[in-house]
């Protein structure tokens, strides 16, 4: 996965972690998360604000 592929980070941060309620997660711990994911091969170090919304977003909209 890359930075860009907002829907599938979402689902992927869904099922490795149901508990967790996407709406309240600060962006560094959302940035970790998604860097830790096991098929996220892309420059850690990018991965903006614009991005991490996007991805919280939905990330909120899968949890629905």
């Amino acid at each position: 996965m890359k930075w860009t592929d907002i829907t599938a980070i979402a689902e992927a941060l869904y099922d490795k972690y149901p508990d967790v309620d996407p709406a309240t997660i600060r962006f560094t711990d959302l940035h970790n998360k998604i860097i830790e994911l096991e098929d996220f091969d892309d420059d850690k170090s990018r991965g903006g604000e614009k991005v991490l919304e996007a991805v919280q977003q939905a990330w909120i909209d899968e949890a629905a």
